[in-house]
């Protein structure tokens, strides 16, 4: 079992510096054994977790921080909306992450949903079914970009690139890690299957429901030919203050039962950095060979 930590809120008491703050976060999930570092990528904050107005960072711009703060932990986006950027775009930008940090990146992208962020920022908004139809071209341009032979044109409905060039090319084999983001049974975990490395479903769904969604996902590699043994299974949750590590063993030994390899955590006082070592010496190595 791997555990990794996403950090959603940038807004801390009594307002300290943020880059000196962020430092000391990312630095100790790095030498205390998280395995991968998430940000939203968001540009107004979401409703789950405070109002738009608090303290938003860019998601790129930050994970390239990280990148040079720390050397093991895997970095990346949960997940970036296809809307964005142009998906070559994203692509390249992934890349270059992935080069400077060392191979440690996932790339994560979904349909995005944030219709507030995206018409208070300008960003066209279309409908669902449209960008379902972007998600799954941008995800045939990741692939054409990341496989050997990459510069060649790609025809799509919405998209159109005549060169898809990506140079240098990723130090992640055979490319970096693509984790779609999203738990609709239809649409996104058949992208997962046909495109994906890994999902993210969300741990408080409850057991009965995560274990239909995996279910649903097995169903949908055995219709395409596709091993479900080889997408990482990965859930998102959260852990607040007075959890006792017995109660987040047991929570990560009965996600582990159901086939969950990876487990992403946010701490809602994760400027509290002995917590976090805490959590890194009591949690992490007791379910390591789950």
């Amino acid at each position: 079992m791997r555990i990794g930590l996403q950090i959603p809120n940038f807004t801390y008491p009594g307002a300290p510096e943020l880059r000196a703050t962020l430092k000391d976060i990312v630095q100790t999930a790095d030498s205390a054994g998280f395995y991968s570092l998430w940000v939203m990528d968001h540009f107004f904050q979401i409703s789950f977790v405070g109002p738009a107005h608090l303290d938003m960072l860019e998601g790129y711009t930050t994970l390239g921080y990280f990148a040079g703060l720390t050397q093991k932990v895997k970095l990346g986006t949960l997940v970036t909306g296809v809307i964005y950027r142009y998906p070559g775009i994203l692509i390249k930008t992934a890349t270059t992450l992935d080069v400077l940090s060392g191979g440690r990146v996932y790339l994560g992208i979904g349909a995005g949903w944030f219709e507030q962020e995206a018409k208070g920022l300008g960003v066209p908004f279309p409908s669902l079914k449209e960008r379902f139809e972007l998600l799954e071209e941008a995800l045939q341009v990741a692939h054409q970009m990341w496989s050997p032979e990459n510069n060649g044109p790609y025809q799509g409905k919405h998209l159109q690139l005549a060169e898809t060039l990506c140079v240098p090319a990723p130090i992640s084999q055979p490319h970096p890690p693509i984790m779609i983001g999203g738990q609709g049974e239809k649409k996104t975990l058949k992208l997962v299957a046909q495109y994906g490395d890994a999902c993210n479903l969300f741990i408080q769904l409850g057991k009965d429901t995560l274990r239909q969604k995996l279910d649903i996902l097995k169903q949908h590699c055995e219709a395409l030919g596709r091993p479900y043994e080889q997408i990482e299974k990965t859930a998102l949750g959260s852990v607040m203050p007075g959890t006792s590590p017995a109660d987040t063993i047991k929570e990560l030994t009965e996600l582990a039962q159901l086939g969950f390899q990876h487990v992403i955590y946010s701490f809602p006082d994760v400027y509290e950095i002995k917590r976090l070592e805490t959590f890194a010496r009591t949690v992490i190595p007791a379910v390591a060979e789950l």
